[in-house]
Protein backbone atom coordinates (compact mmCIF):
# COMPACT_ATOMS: atom_id res chain seq x y z
CA UNK A 1 0.00 0.00 0.00
CA UNK A 2 1.38 3.40 -0.88
CA UNK A 3 2.28 5.82 1.89
CA UNK A 4 0.59 9.18 2.26
CA UNK A 5 3.55 10.92 0.70
CA UNK A 6 2.94 9.00 -2.53
CA UNK A 7 -0.66 10.14 -2.83
CA UNK A 8 -1.52 13.38 -4.66
CA UNK A 9 -1.84 16.18 -2.11
CA UNK A 10 -4.83 17.62 -3.93
CA UNK A 11 -6.67 14.30 -3.74
CA UNK A 12 -6.01 13.98 -0.01
CA UNK A 13 -7.13 17.54 0.59
CA UNK A 14 -10.31 17.14 -1.45
CA UNK A 15 -11.24 13.93 0.36
CA UNK A 16 -10.71 15.58 3.75
CA UNK A 17 -12.91 18.53 2.79
CA UNK A 18 -15.73 16.30 1.54
CA UNK A 19 -15.69 14.16 4.68
CA UNK A 20 -15.61 17.22 6.96
CA UNK A 21 -18.51 18.85 5.09
CA UNK A 22 -20.63 15.69 5.28
CA UNK A 23 -19.98 15.33 9.00
CA UNK A 24 -20.78 18.98 9.72
CA UNK A 25 -24.01 18.90 7.72
CA UNK A 26 -25.11 15.94 9.85
CA UNK A 27 -24.13 17.75 13.04
CA UNK A 28 -25.92 20.95 12.02
CA UNK A 29 -29.08 18.93 11.35
CA UNK A 30 -28.55 17.23 14.71
CA UNK A 31 -28.67 20.48 16.68
CA UNK A 32 -24.97 21.36 17.02
CA UNK A 33 -24.05 25.05 16.60
CA UNK A 34 -20.64 26.74 16.17
CA UNK A 35 -20.47 27.57 19.88
CA UNK A 36 -21.31 23.97 20.81
CA UNK A 37 -18.57 22.54 18.59
CA UNK A 38 -15.96 25.05 19.76
CA UNK A 39 -16.81 24.43 23.42
CA UNK A 40 -16.62 20.70 22.80
CA UNK A 41 -13.27 21.14 21.04
CA UNK A 42 -11.90 23.00 24.05
CA UNK A 43 -12.67 19.92 26.16
CA UNK A 44 -11.80 17.11 23.75
CA UNK A 45 -9.05 18.34 21.39
CA UNK A 46 -5.98 20.56 21.41
CA UNK A 47 -5.63 24.13 20.12
CA UNK A 48 -4.79 22.96 16.59
CA UNK A 49 -7.91 20.79 16.51
CA UNK A 50 -10.02 23.73 17.63
CA UNK A 51 -8.58 25.92 14.87
CA UNK A 52 -9.30 23.21 12.32
CA UNK A 53 -12.91 23.01 13.52
CA UNK A 54 -13.28 26.78 13.19
CA UNK A 55 -12.01 26.62 9.62
CA UNK A 56 -14.40 23.83 8.69
CA UNK A 57 -17.31 25.72 10.26
CA UNK A 58 -16.45 28.81 8.23
CA UNK A 59 -16.00 26.77 5.05
CA UNK A 60 -19.30 24.90 5.25
CA UNK A 61 -21.29 27.97 6.29
CA UNK A 62 -19.80 29.90 3.36
CA UNK A 63 -21.50 27.44 1.00
CA UNK A 64 -24.80 29.21 1.69
CA UNK A 65 -25.90 32.71 0.66
CA UNK A 66 -26.54 35.16 3.47
CA UNK A 67 -30.37 34.85 3.38
CA UNK A 68 -29.95 31.17 4.24
CA UNK A 69 -27.75 31.78 7.29
CA UNK A 70 -29.44 32.88 10.50
CA UNK A 71 -27.81 36.10 11.84
CA UNK A 72 -27.34 34.44 15.24
CA UNK A 73 -25.42 31.61 13.58
CA UNK A 74 -23.16 34.07 11.79
CA UNK A 75 -22.72 35.99 15.05
CA UNK A 76 -21.35 32.85 16.67
CA UNK A 77 -18.80 32.45 13.89
CA UNK A 78 -17.88 36.13 14.16
CA UNK A 79 -17.40 35.71 17.90
CA UNK A 80 -14.57 33.27 17.20
CA UNK A 81 -13.34 35.15 14.13
CA UNK A 82 -14.01 32.07 12.03
CA UNK A 83 -13.59 32.95 8.36
CA UNK A 84 -12.32 31.58 5.06
CA UNK A 85 -8.74 32.87 5.10
CA UNK A 86 -7.24 30.35 2.67
CA UNK A 87 -7.21 30.30 -1.13
CA UNK A 88 -10.17 28.10 -2.00
CA UNK A 89 -8.67 27.23 -5.35
CA UNK A 90 -6.29 24.95 -3.48
CA UNK A 91 -6.87 22.36 -0.73
CA UNK A 92 -7.45 23.78 2.73
CA UNK A 93 -5.49 20.93 4.34
CA UNK A 94 -2.11 21.84 2.88
CA UNK A 95 -2.56 25.55 3.61
CA UNK A 96 -3.75 24.83 7.14
CA UNK A 97 -0.85 22.43 7.72
CA UNK A 98 1.58 25.12 6.62
CA UNK A 99 0.00 27.64 8.95
CA UNK A 100 0.22 25.17 11.84
CA UNK A 101 3.79 24.15 10.86
CA UNK A 102 2.61 20.53 10.47
CA UNK A 103 3.62 17.90 7.96
CA UNK A 104 0.82 16.32 5.95
CA UNK A 105 0.92 13.27 8.21
CA UNK A 106 0.77 15.42 11.37
CA UNK A 107 -2.11 17.46 9.94
CA UNK A 108 -4.02 14.32 9.02
CA UNK A 109 -3.60 12.96 12.55
CA UNK A 110 -5.32 16.08 13.92
CA UNK A 111 -8.01 15.93 11.24
CA UNK A 112 -8.77 12.25 11.84
CA UNK A 113 -9.06 12.87 15.59
CA UNK A 114 -11.55 15.68 14.93
CA UNK A 115 -13.52 13.60 12.44
CA UNK A 116 -13.64 10.77 14.97
CA UNK A 117 -15.02 13.18 17.56
CA UNK A 118 -17.64 14.45 15.09
CA UNK A 119 -18.73 10.91 14.33
CA UNK A 120 -19.53 10.04 17.95
CA UNK A 121 -21.73 13.03 18.75
CA UNK A 122 -25.45 12.42 19.37
CA UNK A 123 -28.35 14.53 18.24
CA UNK A 124 -29.18 17.34 20.65
CA UNK A 125 -31.93 19.95 20.91
CA UNK A 126 -32.11 22.44 18.04
CA UNK A 127 -31.52 25.95 19.38
CA UNK A 128 -30.75 27.65 16.05
CA UNK A 129 -31.85 26.93 12.48
CA UNK A 130 -28.84 25.49 10.63
CA UNK A 131 -27.45 27.06 7.44
CA UNK A 132 -29.72 26.38 4.51
CA UNK A 133 -32.85 27.35 6.44
CA UNK A 134 -34.61 30.45 5.08
CA UNK A 135 -34.38 33.13 7.73
CA UNK A 136 -37.67 34.35 9.07
CA UNK A 137 -38.38 38.02 9.70
CA UNK A 138 -37.38 38.78 13.26
CA UNK A 139 -40.23 39.58 15.64
CA UNK A 140 -40.59 43.17 16.82
CA UNK A 141 -39.24 42.21 20.23
CA UNK A 142 -36.17 40.66 18.61
CA UNK A 143 -35.33 43.85 16.72
CA UNK A 144 -36.46 46.32 19.33
CA UNK A 145 -33.68 48.91 19.44
CA UNK A 146 -34.40 49.65 23.10
CA UNK A 147 -33.83 45.99 23.98
CA UNK A 148 -30.56 45.92 22.06
CA UNK A 149 -29.34 49.11 23.74
CA UNK A 150 -30.17 47.78 27.20
CA UNK A 151 -28.42 44.49 26.48
CA UNK A 152 -25.35 46.31 25.19
CA UNK A 153 -25.15 48.36 28.38
CA UNK A 154 -25.72 45.25 30.48
CA UNK A 155 -22.85 43.44 28.77
CA UNK A 156 -20.49 46.38 29.18
CA UNK A 157 -21.33 46.93 32.83
CA UNK A 158 -21.13 43.26 33.73
CA UNK A 159 -17.74 43.05 32.05
CA UNK A 160 -16.53 45.86 34.30
CA UNK A 161 -18.12 44.22 37.35
CA UNK A 162 -16.28 40.98 36.58
CA UNK A 163 -12.93 42.70 36.09
CA UNK A 164 -12.84 44.64 39.36
CA UNK A 165 -11.53 43.17 42.59
CA UNK A 166 -13.61 45.57 44.73
CA UNK A 167 -17.06 44.40 45.75
CA UNK A 168 -18.41 47.90 46.28
CA UNK A 169 -17.27 48.94 42.81
CA UNK A 170 -18.90 45.87 41.29
CA UNK A 171 -22.09 46.66 43.18
CA UNK A 172 -22.06 50.26 41.87
CA UNK A 173 -21.50 49.04 38.31
CA UNK A 174 -24.29 46.44 38.49
CA UNK A 175 -27.07 47.92 40.58
CA UNK A 176 -30.56 46.40 40.33
CA UNK A 177 -30.05 43.97 37.43
CA UNK A 178 -32.83 41.64 38.41
CA UNK A 179 -35.34 44.45 38.87
CA UNK A 180 -34.36 45.83 35.47
CA UNK A 181 -34.74 42.47 33.77
CA UNK A 182 -38.03 41.72 35.48
CA UNK A 183 -39.55 45.12 34.82
CA UNK A 184 -38.53 45.01 31.18
CA UNK A 185 -39.86 41.46 30.75
CA UNK A 186 -43.21 42.20 32.41
CA UNK A 187 -43.77 45.46 30.57
CA UNK A 188 -43.04 43.73 27.28
CA UNK A 189 -45.30 40.81 28.13
CA UNK A 190 -48.22 43.16 28.84
CA UNK A 191 -47.65 45.06 25.60
CA UNK A 192 -47.57 41.83 23.59
CA UNK A 193 -50.68 40.60 25.37
CA UNK A 194 -52.42 43.83 24.42
CA UNK A 195 -51.54 43.14 20.78
CA UNK A 196 -52.94 39.62 21.02
CA UNK A 197 -49.56 37.90 20.78
CA UNK A 198 -49.40 34.29 21.95
CA UNK A 199 -46.84 33.46 24.62
CA UNK A 200 -44.01 31.43 23.10
CA UNK A 201 -40.92 29.75 24.51
CA UNK A 202 -37.59 28.81 23.00
CA UNK A 203 -34.29 27.41 24.22
CA UNK A 204 -30.54 28.05 24.34
CA UNK A 205 -27.45 26.41 25.86
CA UNK A 206 -24.73 27.44 28.32
CA UNK A 207 -21.57 25.33 28.55
CA UNK A 208 -20.12 24.83 32.03
CA UNK A 209 -16.45 24.28 32.75
CA UNK A 210 -15.18 21.54 35.04
CA UNK A 211 -14.89 21.08 37.93
CA UNK A 212 -18.13 21.36 39.96
CA UNK A 213 -20.45 21.27 36.95
CA UNK A 214 -23.47 20.21 39.03
CA UNK A 215 -22.98 23.06 41.49
CA UNK A 216 -22.53 25.59 38.70
CA UNK A 217 -25.69 24.27 37.07
CA UNK A 218 -27.55 25.01 40.31
CA UNK A 219 -26.46 28.64 40.05
CA UNK A 220 -27.68 28.91 36.45
CA UNK A 221 -30.95 27.27 37.51
CA UNK A 222 -31.41 29.83 40.31
CA UNK A 223 -31.07 32.70 37.82
CA UNK A 224 -33.36 30.98 35.32
CA UNK A 225 -36.17 30.24 37.77
CA UNK A 226 -36.16 33.82 39.03
CA UNK A 227 -36.81 34.87 35.44
CA UNK A 228 -39.60 32.40 34.60
CA UNK A 229 -37.28 29.98 32.78
CA UNK A 230 -36.33 26.34 33.33
CA UNK A 231 -33.11 24.38 32.92
CA UNK A 232 -32.00 20.86 32.01
CA UNK A 233 -28.42 19.69 32.64
CA UNK A 234 -26.60 17.31 30.26
CA UNK A 235 -23.95 16.12 32.72
CA UNK A 236 -22.07 13.93 30.24
CA UNK A 237 -21.34 16.81 27.89
CA UNK A 238 -21.18 19.68 30.38
CA UNK A 239 -23.87 22.01 29.08
CA UNK A 240 -27.16 23.21 30.49
CA UNK A 241 -30.22 23.91 28.32
CA UNK A 242 -32.33 26.95 29.20
CA UNK A 243 -35.98 27.13 28.18
CA UNK A 244 -38.07 30.29 28.32
CA UNK A 245 -39.07 33.48 26.54
CA UNK A 246 -36.39 34.52 24.03
CA UNK A 247 -35.62 37.90 25.60
CA UNK A 248 -35.78 36.47 29.13
CA UNK A 249 -33.21 33.89 28.08
CA UNK A 250 -30.90 36.62 26.84
CA UNK A 251 -30.95 38.29 30.24
CA UNK A 252 -30.57 34.99 32.08
CA UNK A 253 -27.55 34.07 29.98
CA UNK A 254 -25.86 37.40 30.67
CA UNK A 255 -26.54 37.40 34.40
CA UNK A 256 -25.80 33.70 34.94
CA UNK A 257 -22.51 33.96 33.06
CA UNK A 258 -21.49 36.99 35.11
CA UNK A 259 -22.42 35.30 38.40
CA UNK A 260 -20.46 32.20 37.44
CA UNK A 261 -17.40 34.41 36.99
CA UNK A 262 -18.03 36.19 40.29
CA UNK A 263 -18.68 32.94 42.16
CA UNK A 264 -15.53 31.29 40.82
CA UNK A 265 -13.44 34.32 41.67
CA UNK A 266 -14.84 34.44 45.22
CA UNK A 267 -14.37 30.69 45.66
CA UNK A 268 -10.76 30.66 44.46
CA UNK A 269 -9.88 33.67 46.64
CA UNK A 270 -10.53 31.56 49.75
CA UNK A 271 -7.53 29.38 48.86
CA UNK A 272 -7.01 25.68 49.56
CA UNK A 273 -8.70 24.13 52.58
CA UNK A 274 -7.30 21.46 54.91
CA UNK A 275 -8.53 19.59 57.97
CA UNK A 276 -6.69 19.86 61.29
CA UNK A 277 -4.92 16.66 60.38
CA UNK A 278 -3.62 18.16 57.15
CA UNK A 279 -6.04 16.34 54.84
CA UNK A 280 -7.17 18.40 51.84
CA UNK A 281 -10.82 19.41 51.99
CA UNK A 282 -10.62 21.85 49.11
CA UNK A 283 -12.95 19.92 46.81
CA UNK A 284 -15.76 19.45 49.35
CA UNK A 285 -15.33 23.05 50.51
CA UNK A 286 -15.60 24.48 47.00
CA UNK A 287 -18.52 22.24 46.04
CA UNK A 288 -20.41 23.36 49.15
CA UNK A 289 -19.36 26.97 48.53
CA UNK A 290 -20.91 27.00 45.06
CA UNK A 291 -24.10 25.24 46.18
CA UNK A 292 -24.55 27.76 48.99
CA UNK A 293 -23.81 30.61 46.60
CA UNK A 294 -26.51 29.34 44.23
CA UNK A 295 -29.00 28.95 47.08
CA UNK A 296 -28.49 32.46 48.38
CA UNK A 297 -28.44 34.01 44.90
CA UNK A 298 -31.79 32.33 44.24
CA UNK A 299 -33.25 33.93 47.35
CA UNK A 300 -31.97 37.36 46.37
CA UNK A 301 -33.22 37.09 42.80
CA UNK A 302 -36.67 35.89 43.82
CA UNK A 303 -36.99 38.77 46.27
CA UNK A 304 -35.93 41.26 43.61
CA UNK A 305 -38.35 39.71 41.12
CA UNK A 306 -41.27 39.91 43.55
CA UNK A 307 -40.41 43.51 44.39
CA UNK A 308 -40.54 44.42 40.71
CA UNK A 309 -43.83 42.61 40.18
CA UNK A 310 -45.39 44.44 43.11
CA UNK A 311 -44.81 47.77 41.35
CA UNK A 312 -47.02 46.76 38.42
CA UNK A 313 -50.70 47.29 39.17
CA UNK A 314 -52.32 45.49 36.28
CA UNK A 315 -54.93 42.74 36.52
CA UNK A 316 -53.65 41.23 33.26
CA UNK A 317 -50.25 40.37 34.73
CA UNK A 318 -51.14 37.09 36.47
CA UNK A 319 -52.83 35.46 33.46
CA UNK A 320 -49.99 36.63 31.20
CA UNK A 321 -47.37 35.08 33.49
CA UNK A 322 -49.43 31.91 33.79
CA UNK A 323 -49.61 31.64 29.99
CA UNK A 324 -45.86 32.14 29.74
CA UNK A 325 -45.24 29.46 32.38
CA UNK A 326 -47.44 27.00 30.47
CA UNK A 327 -45.56 27.73 27.25
CA UNK A 328 -42.25 26.95 28.96
CA UNK A 329 -43.61 23.78 30.58
CA UNK A 330 -44.98 22.60 27.25
CA UNK A 331 -41.60 23.09 25.61
CA UNK A 332 -39.86 21.18 28.39
CA UNK A 333 -42.31 18.31 27.92
CA UNK A 334 -41.76 18.36 24.15
CA UNK A 335 -37.97 18.20 24.28
CA UNK A 336 -37.39 16.43 27.61
CA UNK A 337 -40.30 14.07 28.29
CA UNK A 338 -38.23 11.80 30.56
CA UNK A 339 -36.49 14.18 32.94
CA UNK A 340 -34.81 12.82 36.07
CA UNK A 341 -34.19 15.05 39.10
CA UNK A 342 -30.71 15.01 40.62
CA UNK A 343 -29.93 15.47 44.30
CA UNK A 344 -26.89 17.30 45.58
CA UNK A 345 -25.40 17.00 49.06
CA UNK A 346 -23.60 19.46 51.32
CA UNK A 347 -20.54 17.96 52.96
CA UNK A 348 -18.65 21.01 54.16
CA UNK A 349 -20.27 23.49 56.57
CA UNK A 350 -17.46 26.03 56.29
CA UNK A 351 -17.81 26.08 52.51
CA UNK A 352 -21.59 26.52 52.81
CA UNK A 353 -21.22 29.50 55.15
CA UNK A 354 -18.57 31.15 53.00
CA UNK A 355 -20.67 30.65 49.87
CA UNK A 356 -23.72 32.27 51.44
CA UNK A 357 -21.61 35.23 52.55
CA UNK A 358 -20.06 35.63 49.10
CA UNK A 359 -23.49 35.55 47.48
CA UNK A 360 -24.59 38.46 49.65
CA UNK A 361 -21.76 40.47 48.10
CA UNK A 362 -22.46 39.32 44.54
CA UNK A 363 -23.59 41.75 41.89
CA UNK A 364 -27.09 41.00 40.65
CA UNK A 365 -28.47 44.41 39.76
CA UNK A 366 -28.14 46.96 36.99
CA UNK A 367 -30.87 49.61 37.04
CA UNK A 368 -28.98 52.09 39.24
CA UNK A 369 -25.77 51.44 37.35
CA UNK A 370 -27.50 52.13 34.05
CA UNK A 371 -28.93 55.35 35.49
CA UNK A 372 -25.50 56.34 36.85
CA UNK A 373 -23.85 55.50 33.54
CA UNK A 374 -26.39 57.58 31.61
CA UNK A 375 -25.98 60.50 34.04
CA UNK A 376 -22.19 60.36 33.67
CA UNK A 377 -22.56 60.32 29.88
CA UNK A 378 -24.80 63.40 29.94
CA UNK A 379 -22.60 65.38 32.35
CA UNK A 380 -19.45 64.15 30.61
Amino acid sequence: MRGLSALPQAAIGKAVELIAADLLHLLFAGGWTPVDLVELARRRTDAAGTRYILDTLASVTAEYPSPLVDPRWQAQLDRFEARVWWDRRHPHLTQWAGREDHSTEEALTVVLDVHGLFGELPKIEQVLPPPGTPTRPRSPRGTDEAVEKVMAKVRALLAKAESTSYDDEAEALSAKAQQLMTRHALDRALIEHGHGARQQATLCRIWLDNPYVNAKAMLVDAVARANRCRTVLATEWGYITLLGDAVDLGGVELLATSLLVQATRAMVSTGSQFSRGGVSRTRSYRQSFLLAYADRIGERLRAADQASQSTIDDDRLLPVLSARSRAVDDLVEEYFPHLVSKRVTISNGAGWGAGRAAADLATINLREALDDNEEQRRTG
